[in-house]
């Protein structure tokens, strides 16, 4: 039966004794609201490791002052049984004021990495995501963490920071996973009304159109960032934030596509649902 731990000491308390019975600990950070994405990454922590640990807390260092803090969705009971049939050892629900206590000072930034694609729009968003998740990692102690490729940006920014910290836990990317119409899995897909989903498609699309065109010979990023922009605002309600071909290891902007290069969206649904999704182009299926 899955344990629901609120208290950083019982949650150290519980990876000790397992890692001292020879338990290797899989973590999965969520900040709920469970999809079909959440519940791959943590079936394949229970594949990587022995025991699984999820975490559900929604941080309010990454969203910005006019984002969806108070109104990103929940459902804690939901999440719970789902979590369990996903094979669950424990779920770490802890609260704002017990991650954050008064007086805590101290914040993990990971510089470079976090200038562009969200990092633009949204400042102060990865400060808030690598310094929460080094605290996680130090709360739960965990072999290996898996993180979804959606967020790529994320994932590399989480990695980079594993690397110069001397952080010792296995980072795991897990592939998209996507709707059965492309649309790539997110709490916030729950914003989207009929009319608002048909025009969040317009992003899987733009990445398959870059994708035959890549297919087709073409190398150009510039061009074919025309063609993706010309797709996205053929749909009613869009706005784009950025359509980028980056590099999958700096996430440097690239001259010429290649094995490594990753198309990078992220567009404003409805004036109010941003909505990123990513892909490669050649040879790799995210």
């Amino acid at each position: 039966m899955m344990e629901i731990v609120k208290m950083p000491s019982e949650m150290t308390a519980w990876s000790r004794k397992e890692r001292s019975l020879g338990h290797s600990i899989g973590f999965v950070p969520t900040m709920g609201f469970f999809h079909e994405g959440h519940l791959a990454l943590m079936r394949l922590a229970g594949q990587r490791a022995d025991k699984v640990v999820a975490s559900l807390f929604v941080n309010p260092t990454q969203f910005g002052p006019h984002e969806d803090l108070s109104n990103y969705p929940s459902d804690v009971a939901r999440d719970c049984q789902l979590a369990e049939e996903s094979g669950v050892a424990v779920l770490f629900v802890p609260d704002a004021e017990t991650m954050y206590p008064e007086g805590a000072c101290t914040t993990v930034a990971v510089n470079g990495l976090t200038r562009n694609l969200c990092g633009v729009d949204r400042p102060g968003h990865f400060d808030g995501v690598t310094t929460i998740v080094t605290k996680l990692f130090n709360i739960v102690q965990p072999d290996l963490a898996v993180f979804g490729r959606k967020d790529f940006q994320q994932l590399v920014v989480i990695r980079q920071m594993c690397r110069d910290l001397n952080i010792g836990v296995k980072i795991v990317g897990h592939p998209i996973v996507r709707e059965a119409d492309g649309l790539a899995m997110s709490s916030r897909n729950s914003y989207l009304t009929d009319s608002l989903r048909e025009a969040a498609l317009s992003l899987s699309r733009a990445i398959q159109l870059a994708r035959k065109q890549t297919a087709s010979g073409e190398r150009d990023p510039g061009i074919m960032a025309a063609s993706v922009r010309t797709l996205i605002d053929s749909y009613p309600d869009t706005a784009i934030d950025y359509i980028q071909f980056v590099d999958q290891h700096d996430l440097k902007a690239v001259k010429t596509i290649t094995c490594d290069t990753v198309l990078a969206l992220a567009v404003k649904i409805g004036g109010k649902v941003r909505l990123i999704d990513n892909g490669f182009l050649l040879d790799k299926d995210s």
